[in-house]
């Protein structure tokens, strides 16, 4: 009989340790040989640092990839994804393809964003063609909406600049770099609430590029009734989703944690909206992830011991667009209701179902293409092998032939395999 699992972990969460001990795995130290180690994103850095030159041998696996922050990092998947549509426009790809604007009709789905202090003077110029715009300023390496504040004049950048000790924008300096991005100031609303989209992708390989999408996202709602207004423009339980900042509002309510389900969302629009424009939509989100992790897919290190599941966060605007704001490596595993728990208990299961089949002592040899049956409730987004192995691409068919892309939706029989539609 093949022997156990042996696995560790430095996130104390119980949804993990509940999924171990339930296959029978065995729990040992860091310092002892081990398979599976479920790690932070700071102990990853050691695991793959040069200094330390750890190697992995092929039975064992990790849940990040070694530079996963080209994806995570606010700043890094803004330039990849800039890099990317540059690329396809060099390629004369119809993905790349731009109105009479100057926008892209395919590729528009991340807010106009620049780098501070790197980009500053491109942000003067870009703010001084629409002077009442809203921006928000988020640290490119922190999460849980830490250090996010919101800008609408230029003497504000100035002050935070400052503030910060900058002696002047135009040095790099060792100051923790921001990202600034126009801010979505018509977020479509419900209930008076902003809200946005958490939904959770799994990476099992970059080159092939193989991906899943959990159906079981969820909404997080703020707690306060959104206003545009510029005298809310500090009141961040108005503007910032994270639940990390709602729990301390006093409307935040601990029992369903002012969240809804993804499928609850997806009722509310067919009846308020209509099936086929909900349809569109959630087809536009599954676009913009498959993007995404396209425009990364070549500088990432596709190590064949890593995994990965992240955390996408989407808002959707009054018009049913969806943008996406940013991607998350390590997704909280916090549980802040009954319904959060067996929702990411769940989603480990699932996850380590796909990444360590029959729970067996891992084999990086194998070709990571797990049988339908083990998948749960992942549906398998994009699988590049069989895209290919068509003879087309599919999605750039489905994309920009008969049915172009996000202006006119997928054709249902276009890919199901490559880019499955949410059931």
């Amino acid at each position: 009989m093949a022997g156990k699992v042996k696995w560790v972990t430095d996130i104390e969460k119980s949804v993990l340790i509940n999924n171990f001990e339930k296959r029978g795995w065995v729990q040992v130290t860091e310092n002892e040989d081990w398979n599976f180690y479920w790690m932070s994103v700071q102990t990853i850095r050691n695991v793959f640092s040069v200094e330390t030159g750890y190697r992995l041998s092929d039975d064992q696996i990790v849940n990040h990839f070694p530079n996963h922050y080209e994806l995570t990092r606010k700043d890094l998947m803004v330039k990849n994804i800039k890099r990317y549509r540059k690329e396809l426009e060099k390629e004369g790809s119809p993905l790349a393809e731009k109105d009479e604007n100057g926008k892209y009709l395919y590729l528009d789905f991340v807010p106009v964003t620049y780098m501070l202090p790197a980009d500053y003077n491109l942000f003067v110029e870009e703010f001084r063609k629409s002077p009442s715009s809203t921006w928000i300023m988020k640290p490119c390496g922190k999460a849980q909406g830490k250090g996010i504040f919101l800008i609408n004049k230029l003497s504000q950048i100035k002050k935070w600049s400052r503030d910060s000790k900058t002696s002047s924008f135009v040095s790099q300096s060792t100051k923790e770099a921001y990202v600034i991005s126009l801010y979505i100031n018509n977020p479509l609303l419900i209930g008076g609430r902003k809200f946005d989209l958490r939904l959770y992708v799994l990476v099992s390989t970059y080159r092939p590029l193989r991906c899943y999408m959990y159906k079981l996202g969820f909404c997080r709602f703020c707690t306060v009734k959104y206003t545009p207004s510029t005298s809310e423009l500090d009141n961040m339980f108005v503007h910032l989703t994270n639940v990390a900042i709602q729990k301390h509002g006093e409307d935040y309510n601990h029992i369903h944690g002012g969240k809804w389900t993804v499928s609850n969302l997806r009722l509310y629009l067919e009846s308020t909206r209509g099936r086929e424009v909900t349809s569109k939509l959630f087809d536009e989100i599954h676009w913009i992830i498959v993007q995404s992790l396209k425009a990364v897919a070549p500088v990432m290190n596709n190590d064949k011991h890593c995994f990965e599941c992240y955390g996408y966060d989407i808002i959707i605007d009054e018009k049913l667009k969806p943008w996406l704001i940013e991607v998350n490596a390590s997704p909280s595993l916090t549980s802040s209701t009954a319904n959060d728990r067996i929702l990411k208990y769940n989603l480990i299961n699932d996850t380590l179902n796909i990444a360590v089949p029959n729970g067996e002592i891992p084999d990086c040899k194998w070709n990571k293409s797990p049988p339908k049956e083990v998948l749960g409730n992942y549906e398998i987004l994009y699988d590049e092998e069989l895209a290919q192995g068509d003879g087309v691409d599919r999605e750039l068919r489905s994309r920009t032939g008969q049915t172009p892309g996000p202006k006119g939706g997928r054709s249902r029989d276009a890919g199901r395999a490559v880019l499955t539609t949410w059931k």
